[in-house]
């Protein structure tokens, strides 16, 4: 059997479907604010695809996979990683973005690249950096004055990946992987979206992995959130993006309703009250805090035990160097690590 393949889609037709296609509060391709350095344009992809593609097959982007969510060391093959996580944004995102006539390629590549800068053991190992820092600004060793993971994706995207020369993103997708969370909220609607989408993700997704861990039960959950959100995480979530598409075309601005978005809030405080906090979930915290306050305190003290691409050329530059390779590190190598540094080894006979 013969035939022809349809017509090539260049970059060009994309860019102009995106004008057919999307509302006027879009951010359009064709009219991105561009790169640091600029580069020939892709015969095929538009410039936020291109992007989507770059995170996509960094280095950073697969350590995700190694890296803890909520629960250290899960004995278990369904608990998510940071990695879950990013995918589960990225879908959330990418239906509330098509929904609203936004760009759902920016909107994913936000989302993808949103954790890059997330520590080893997830939110326990970014605490530990960041009392490390905040201890040693103090000491007037460093101008760093803490460790904030949205900083650190920023600052893998712009100077770590590729040997130091970045993936030299567009303005704004690197806008909105600063603005995911902390006081920049991101210029574009699409970087807003994902800000939310975050939330909408952790909350459904690490409520389901603590029931699975043992730590809650499905009736330990309020009962107001969940008779207005819906019985299962899938229905919650269902709701929330519903609530999310109806209630930005309605205001004009991203966000969800009052009564939807106090529900998902009361669920998040549930979460740091029963869970996050819980005896389950931090019953490794110590250790891991001491593994990535031993790793940094050992690395400052002892640099040449760094690996030979990730000593700084200048003493000045140590803190940093440290604190990228440590914050770089996922959960198991940073055990091995430790374990290499620290742990006695028998005497060879």
């Amino acid at each position: 059997m013969t035939g022809s393949l349809p017509d090539i889609m260049m970059r060009e037709d994309l860019e102009a479907e995106e004008h057919r296609r999307f509302s006027r509060h879009a951010a359009f391709a064709d009219e991105t604010r561009g790169r640091e350095q600029p580069i020939p344009l892709d015969p095929y992809r538009t410039e936020f695809q291109r992007d989507r593609d770059r995170i996509i097959h960094c280095k950073a982007f697969r350590r995700l996979s190694h890296k803890t969510q909520v629960f250290l060391a899960p004995e278990g093959d369904h608990y998510r990683t940071r990695m879950t996580h990013t995918l589960e944004v990225s879908q959330i995102s990418r239906s509330i973005a098509r929904a609203l006539a936004l760009n759902e390629d920016l909107a994913e590549a936000i989302a993808l690249g949103h954790d890059l800068g997330h520590t080893p053991f997830g939110h326990t190992g970014e605490s530990a950096l960041d009392e490390g820092l905040q201890a040693l600004h103090e000491a007037g060793r460093t101008e760093l004055t803490g460790y904030r993971h949205n900083v650190q994706s920023l600052r893998i995207v712009e100077q770590l990946e590729y040997e130091g020369k970045g993936l030299n993103l567009t303005w704004e997708v690197r806008d909105g992987i600063l603005g995911h969370t902390g006081p920049h909220v991101p210029s574009t609607h699409e970087g807003q979206i994902v800000r939310t989408a975050d939330r909408i993700a952790y909350v459904n997704h690490d409520i389901d992995d603590a029931i699975r861990a043992g730590v809650l039960c499905e009736s330990d959950l309020p009962a107001g959130p969940i008779s207005l959100l819906g019985p299962h995480p899938n229905a919650r979530i269902t709701t929330m993006i519903n609530d999310m598409v109806l209630t930005s075309a309605r205001t004009g601005e991203i966000g969800m309703s009052s009564d939807i978005w106090d529900a998902m809030m009361e669920l998040r405080a549930f979460l740091f009250e029963n869970v996050y906090f819980s005896k389950r979930a931090k019953a490794e915290e110590p250790k891991a805090l001491a593994v990535v306050r031993s790793l940094l305190d050992h690395y400052l003290a002892v640099p040449s035990d760094l690996p030979a691409d990730e000593r700084p050329d200048d003493d000045s530059m140590l803190v940093q160097a440290v604190v990228d390779y440590v914050a770089g590190m996922t959960d198991r190598f940073a055990i091995r690590e430790f374990e290499r540094l620290f742990e006695p080894r028998k005497w060879l006979v």
